[in-house]
């Protein structure tokens, strides 16, 4: 059973997943049908951050041009940019073994941007169906499920959730925040 996470809801991984060792994280998205006379192009990054809040090496920020994180057992892993979002699934897909997460690690926080947003005339009003799901790498299926359902008519990027220890285990935040200025305004934020 799939569980779906309102806004700032909290959730153990470990107590709707049981001995859950690594997970997909999928997000997607849909554009609305709007000319502003480019293609939408959204990317997904994660944010590795240590107990401060902030990441833990320039390395910990993974996206399109850093697809795995610095430790040897390249515990999270970007699936590779979507150009297009284009597809009914998840337009882009993050591996994250939770066994193998270095202990300085406390946070990983999932983002979706607009490339190029103000360039081009875009923003998170001009997206809809966007969300972000869990699913269980041994066999797939779909645990916890947060889709977005505001309208951010001014925001480029979007804080979508977090995944964080609490108490030696691992919980989900689903998060939903939006912020003008792109990905630059969310480096800006985790970078000490």
């Amino acid at each position: 059973m799939v569980v779906s996470l309102a806004k700032g809801q909290r959730v153990s991984l470990e107590k709707v997943a049981p001995g859950l060792e690594a997970v997909i994280v999928g997000l997607g998205w849909d554009t609305n049908v709007t000319d502003s006379g480019f293609d939408f192009d959204l990317d997904a990054s994660v944010f590795m951050l240590g107990n401060n809040g902030k990441l833990v090496s320039d390395k910990h920020f993974i996206f399109y041009n850093n697809l795995t994180s610095p430790d040897p057992d390249k515990c999270v892993e970007h699936k590779g940019d979507n150009l297009t979002g284009n597809g009914e699934r998840d337009d882009e897909i993050i591996k994250v073994n939770l066994q193998k997460v270095p202990s300085e690690i406390q946070k990983i926080v999932f983002v979706v941007t607009i490339h190029e947003a103000d360039k081009r005339g875009q923003n998170f009003g001009q997206v809809n169906n966007a969300f972000v799901r869990i699913l269980n790498v041994v066999d797939g299926q779909e645990i916890l499920r947060y889709d977005l359902g505001e309208d951010y008519s001014i925001e480029t990027a979007m804080i979508m959730a977090e995944i964080y220890r609490k108490d030696g285990a691992w919980r989900i935040n689903a998060i939903g925040s939006g912020y003008q200025g792109g990905l630059q305004a969310l480096l800006d934020r985790y970078q000490s």
